[in-house]
């Protein structure tokens, strides 16, 4: 099979690799679609990287033993291999798992743990069924382009009488916005990416505003009657965007991290979580439960398919690595047989 790897700074391309075989209640799923992240820091910066990625779908072709799934089933894959026995697994929260699997020693290799490859082996209960009426690429988005920021809005319990806050439209949150729409909120977005901007714009955002503007504070409370927003989500992972977060809602509103930072946000007990009655939370992705909410998202979101940008075979790995770097983008769908 062909596998995608960074050999280094700037460059990527294809290798032949060996098959992986199912063992147990593991399948061998052939990758249709192969959504990217984050894997572009590393084409920017180095080392290489061999095996990368955890966002798929595709189509079951072999399991070993009868299982969750049956050859011929069209899945999304689920990130993570978890254990699938502990009380985080068994309530639906795999992601949070603290026993997961040691991939090479339970299989004999690290062969099959990327998505960026035509087969790759999953634990078959990660791997729901898509509906019949759900394209494989469209499937692909009830990972990180529509997952994180949907268990975000669940939890906070976002509806159409609230303002959400979104800071950063990155590929993460620019699927926030679809679910925020979706679910019928106002939307005020915060982004300074011209090209992001104007697509956050095109998925149904109601105000753009610039991080670089000193006065984005009083913007907010402007367009909330003196209040605050009711719900605010940071996309970026930026300190002054998280902080800026806690500043925008209102009090007893509910703030939310996605973007991820190793930083020390500065935050104070008192005036920011007691005093202001702050709810605080982070969300990685999503309870299994919810995958089934998801679809219907994409089942019946006018706008979702603008969340594909692009669609590359996987033979152009390196031009996926540029345009994803160059921030020019949306979400980009590599596709592995091509």
């Amino acid at each position: 099979m062909k596998r995608a790897v960074i050999f280094e700074a700037g460059r990527a391309g294809l290798v032949d690799a060996p098959m992986p075989s199912p063992k147990e209640d593991w399948a061998l799923v052939k990758i249709l679609a192969t959504p990217m992240c984050t894997e572009y820091k590393r084409f920017v910066t180095g080392p290489g990287l061999e095996y990368m990625g955890h966002e798929a779908a595709g189509e079951v072709v072999e399991v070993a033993q009868p299982c969750k799934v049956k050859p011929g089933d069209r899945v999304v894959v689920m990130p993570h291999y978890p254990c699938g026995k502990c009380d985080l697994c068994v309530a639906g929260d795999f992601i949070h798992c603290e026993n997961s699997y040691d991939f090479a020693g339970f299989t004999g290799s690290r062969e099959g743990s990327s998505t960026y490859a035509q087969y790759m082996l999953k634990p078959s209960w990660l791997l729901p069924v898509v509906p019949d009426d759900v394209s494989i690429d469209m499937a692909s988005l009830a990972l990180c382009a529509l997952g994180p920021s949907f268990s975000a809005f669940y939890t906070m319990g976002v509806n159409a009488f609230d303002t959400v806050l979104i800071c950063g439209a990155g590929p993460v949150g620019l699927g926030a916005i679809v679910n925020a729409c979706y679910l019928g909120a106002r939307v005020i977005v915060m982004e300074g990416n011209s090209w992001r901007s104007e697509r956050a714009r095109l998925l149904g955002a109601d105000v753009i505003l610039n991080p670089g503007n000193p006065n984005n504070l009083e913007a907010i409370k402007h367009l909330t009657h003196g209040k605050g927003v009711d719900k605010a989500l940071d996309c970026s992972g930026v300190l002054a965007a998280q902080r800026f977060c806690l500043d925008a809602v209102r009090r007893k509103g509910h703030v939310t991290f996605v973007g991820e930072s190793t930083q020390e946000l500065p935050v104070t007990v008192s005036p920011d979580l007691i005093r202001k009655g702050i709810s605080l939370s982070g969300a990685w992705h999503y309870n299994l439960s919810l995958f089934p909410l998801i679809m219907q998202v994409i089942q019946n979101s006018l706008v979702v398919r603008h969340l594909i940008s692009h669609t590359l075979p996987m033979s152009q790995v390196q031009q996926a690595f540029e345009i994803s770097a160059s921030r020019q983008c949306a979400k980009i769908i590599l596709k592995p047989w091509e």
